[in-house]
């Protein structure tokens, strides 16, 4: 990470999987932008985002113990425009971050060509949706009789965050510092919410999710 070059796109990336962040960092060169920084929590963003003098964040909503929705506010009141580059692909998710503030949005799965569309535009000042994400938007107005689920809180999306990466009940009462019988309950309210019928339902979801 060169400090001194210049880049089509100066590129801030929030992802707390170093593979990912190799992986998008040599995309970004090989286009012509560079990445100005790197963090995968919101303490090591705030440490070095003002010094890094970025064009755009990419960041991803899952952050081990945080949710990437929580550092939009941070990179929006250092005008930095916020691209979120996520697994997520639900309708809830990606209306939660453009109401939070986020400039883009971006599945996972989609080609590196889509990324790179968005980086230009975000840039540019312009809002982007890739094709995946409006394919989820479409389908919420055009099914509406089926509803959204109701909205979790930050316990219940970090249960189902660690049940998603393969986490047992044990493990995820030790990491909260909850008991084992309150997993349990939050397995239940989980399966509720997210209109599911079973825990086998709730794992799998989890991991489309998460994993």
């Amino acid at each position: 990470m060169d400090k001194g070059a210049t880049f089509s796109i100066r590129v801030f990336l929030v992802d707390d999987h170093p593979v990912m962040r190799n992986g998008l960092s040599l995309l970004l060169e090989q286009s012509g932008h560079g990445v100005c920084g790197v963090a995968g929590s919101r303490a090591e963003l705030l440490a070095c985002l003002d010094e890094a003098r970025a064009d755009v964040a990419l960041v991803d909503l899952s952050l081990a113990e945080e949710s990437g929705l929580d550092l939009i506010d941070d990179l929006t009141s250092r005008n930095v425009p916020t691209l979120i580059y996520s697994m997520h692909e639900d309708s809830r998710s990606i209306e939660r971050a453009f109401n939070r503030g986020a400039m883009g949005y971006v599945t996972k799965r989609e080609v590196e060509d889509v990324l790179l569309q968005a980086l230009a535009a975000v840039s540019a000042g312009n809002r982007f949706a890739s094709p995946e994400v409006l394919r989820s938007l479409a389908g919420r107005v055009l099914a509406p009789e089926q509803g959204e689920a109701a909205p979790l809180s930050q316990r219940e999306e970090q249960i189902l965050c660690r049940l998603g990466r393969g986490e047992t009940s044990s493990e995820i009462s030790r990491a909260l510092n909850i008991s084992a019988n309150t997993v349990e309950t939050y397995y239940g309210r989980l399966i509720r919410k997210l209109r599911l019928s079973s825990m086998n339902e709730l794992r799998k979801f989890a991991i489309r999710r998460h994993g």
